[in-house]
């Protein structure tokens, strides 16, 4: 094991987080080793990574061969956005990739455009360019209230009574997912991947350094191999969860140019803008409880307004980059975030060779048709493990809080209950609209027709922006939390701003890429 120093507390202070991890955010494996653990934490990611490309792709209608290339994009962007936000951003062990909260947006914007695309361009490269220039414009206004400091400053009033319910929708939002509780699942091939990492992490760890070291990697690929093996001896059917086809891997391309304004140049719409600016806003919440959630499985104190602040802002950029790639955004991601939790392994350097391995492969066609190929049960009960380390994480955070408090327990659970249910009524109106007519735009039909103010919710820009950020359960369960802990009285013990206060990090515990560059690192700060 390796102990892990909090800067800037005092010998026996206590930050919350686990004081006794595998590596700490400062610490560097061997290469090998880092290789390994790195591609473990791509790997936790890898189901929603490839999710957003496949279901982005299927809504424009990309034809098949550019489908490789389109996968391959969204990993290179994640390899760079994790280096950039690793290097020079809040310099957390966080892996970057495609956001959920940014999809909403986006298939409002792809089935738009799709359904009238401009004449001489085919409808998906059309609706790929307006989501480009979308999400490069919005980024823009992330980058904005990043460096400027904004999300920082308002960090003294994020309570741990808000960020608490943040964090535990972080986990909770995916239990619906199909990889999850699709009508089909086939329950005993995630209830095994679930029991290998189950196993590996939690029984077997303290017998072999490997199983605690790499229990998401070792359950995948036992699982995988297991799936691969039935469906050769034919018992899993095409076709159904759990079938292992690997025609994909042999057709796929050997190697794929990726580079910016590949697929032209990016159109901007400012209906389209607004709308994704719900989605940059959803990103920029459930980044704040990425951020507080690995702060604490890392052993560090909460995170300071400047380490928040260089965070976002370098979110934003990356934002701005995946636009002009061609990729569907990027934001911090919460499933590397529960592999540290399992394995203790919150090492810097080991995401950072993580993400290079991500941009060698990227350009390779069979790695992205490989990936593919995991069977969603197998992503399943990765979730399972990683999420619910997630919620754990969250509810942890309660210890500051004073849970005898009447006004306290409102709050968290009225604000788990609304980052719940609000997003289901969402699902319904979206399942409820006519064929033909988006979710959004059957909503702001809805909106249009509420006496007096029906011209003002109804407009396309007020709608969008309503339907996106109430279809996602982090910034309810955000708004919510936030409006609620700062509107009703409170003292700052009661709701545990004292003690969290007290093992916070400062913000000149925080050294950006200017402290250490640009200024020449601790001996400017000596000056």
């Amino acid at each position: 094991m390796v102990t892990t120093e909090m800067p800037g507390k005092a010998d026996g202070d206590d930050v919350g987080g686990s004081s006794l991890i595998e590596y700490g955010i400062e610490d560097r494996p061997p290469l090998l080793r880092s290789l390994g653990l790195g591609v473990q934490h791509y790997l936790t990611m890898v189901g929603a990574n490839i999710a957003v490309p496949l279901i982005l792709a299927g809504a424009m209608g990309m034809p098949e061969q550019f489908v490789p290339r389109f996968v391959g994009t969204f990993f290179i962007v994640s390899g760079i956005a994790t280096l950039a936000q690793t290097t020079f951003g809040n310099r957390y062990p966080i892996v970057q990739g495609a956001p959920f909260s940014m999809l909403a947006p986006a298939l409002a914007i792809v089935g738009v455009v799709a359904a009238n695309p401009p004449a001489g361009v085919e409808a998906w490269r059309a609706a790929l360019l307006q989501l480009q220039g979308a999400i490069v414009v919005a980024a823009l206004f992330e980058v904005v209230i990043g460096y400027t400091g904004l999300v920082g400053r308002l960090r003294r009033y994020f309570s741990p009574v808000v960020i608490a319910p943040v964090i535990v929708l972080i986990g909770l939002t995916l239990f619906s997912a199909p990889q999850i509780a699709s009508a089909t699942q086939n329950w005993p091939l995630l209830i095994l991947t679930f029991g290998l990492i189950l196993a590996f992490s939690q029984f077997l760890g303290h017998r072999a350094r490997a199983f605690q070291l790499f229990p998401v990697l070792l359950g995948i690929v036992a699982a995988y191999a297991i799936a691969l093996g039935l469906s050769l001896a034919g018992v899993y059917a095409p076709n159904t969860p759990g079938y292992v086809s690997l025609t994909s891997v042999a057709e796929a391309p050997l190697a794929v140019a990726i580079y910016p304004f590949q697929w032209g140049i990016p159109q901007v719409t400012t209906g389209f803008v607004i709308g994704m600016l719900a989605g940059v806003i959803a990103s920029i919440v459930e980044s704040l409880g990425d951020y507080h959630a690995v702060a604490r499985l890392s052993g560090t104190g909460a995170p300071s307004g400047r380490r928040i602040t260089h965070g976002i802002g370098m979110e934003g950029l990356a934002n701005v980059f995946a636009g002009l790639m061609g990729a569907g955004g990027s934001t911090s991601y919460s499933e590397n975030i529960g592999a540290i939790g399992l394995t203790g392994v919150a090492s810097r350097y080991v995401v950072q060779v993580g993400a290079l391995a991500m941009l060698v492969v990227g350009f390779f066609g069979p790695f992205g048709a490989f990936i593919a190929t995991i069977p969603s049960p197998v992503v399943g009960g990765l979730y399972v493990a990683m999420f619910g380390q997630i919620v754990g994480v969250g509810l942890s955070n309660l210890e500051y809080v004073d849970l005898d408090s009447q006004r306290n327990l409102f709050v968290l659970g009225v604000a788990l209950f609304a980052g719940l249910a609000v997003p289901e009524y969402f699902l319904n109106v979206a399942t409820a609209s006519p064929d033909g007519v988006g979710g959004a735009t059957y909503f702001a039909q809805s909106l249009a027709a509420v006496p007096i103010l029906g011209p003002i919710l109804g407009a396309e820009v007020v709608a969008n922006t309503v339907f996106v950020v109430g279809s996602t359960g982090i910034s309810v369960g955000g708004i919510v939390a936030f409006a609620l802990d700062n509107a009703i009285p409170g003292t700052d013990k009661e709701r545990g701003i004292a003690d969290w206060a007290r093992t916070a990090e400062e913000d000149e515990d925080f050294r950006s890429a200017y402290d250490r560059f640009a200024r020449g690192g601790d001996e400017a700060r000596a000056d």
